[in-house]
């Protein structure tokens, strides 16, 4: 799969996707990964409207000020779990203005189901992925993205969450194991296969 960028792009790869085979239940998980800052939302919603409105689930609104990366329990518990069992989601959402969890979310057991975040792809999720996409912006380059979307009075969170992501990284890597790379071009997306030699994401079905 190697698609020229343009909305082409997302249609071939919503096709792809949607002939996948199960991977938590009867629904299709998909993780969008990257570096802070690389556009991964902005992707996730493009893709999910492609898809025809599939369920989109932030990280953000399960991490926290404190647990930046230790949400892992809280996503299979509040999320995955129920969607394995057929039931829609409901996993409580951090503010991270007030720093504590408010109103839960609701995530329907849709047939295609998105997972946006930095560090979705984790070895302990990804037996339950589906497919695994990687956008691929350079770390440098997405933070200068983020620093100047979010201003110079976050700057201080920035410093600090560069370091428990170059942290995570270093430990538990995920790009290697993408099943498929995400370019940003001018006019769109452009999609592209891992290349050979590299690991695959592994599932399981259940």
């Amino acid at each position: 799969m190697d698609h020229h960028p343009g909305p082409g792009a997302l249609g071939a790869l919503a096709a792809r996707l949607r002939a996948l085979p199960p991977s938590c239940g009867n629904v299709r998980l998909v993780a969008v990964d990257g570096h802070a800052g690389s556009g991964k939302t902005t992707f996730a919603a493009a893709l999910a409207s492609a898809l025809g409105g599939a369920p989109v689930v932030h990280l953000d609104d399960l991490a926290t000020h404190d647990e930046l990366f230790d949400w892992t329990g809280r996503l299979r518990e509040q999320v995955l779990e129920p969607l394995r069992r057929g039931e829609t989601a409901r996993p409580a959402k951090y503010d991270w203005v007030a720093r504590r969890f408010g109103p839960a979310l609701e995530v329907p057991p849709a047939p295609l189901v998105l997972l946006e975040g930095v560090g979705v792809g984790r070895r302990e999720l990804r037996p339950r992925l589906a497919h695994l996409l990687w956008l691929a912006v350079s770390r440098d380059t997405a933070r200068e993205r983020g620093e100047r979307r979010d201003g110079p009075g976050l700057a201080g969170f920035w410093a600090g969450w560069m370091r428990a992501q170059d942290a995570h990284f270093a430990a538990d890597p995920s790009r290697p194991f993408a099943d498929l790379l995400v370019l940003q071009r001018p006019d769109g997306y452009e999609v592209r296969e891992q290349p050979t030699g590299t690991p695959r994401t592994h599932t399981f079905r259940h």
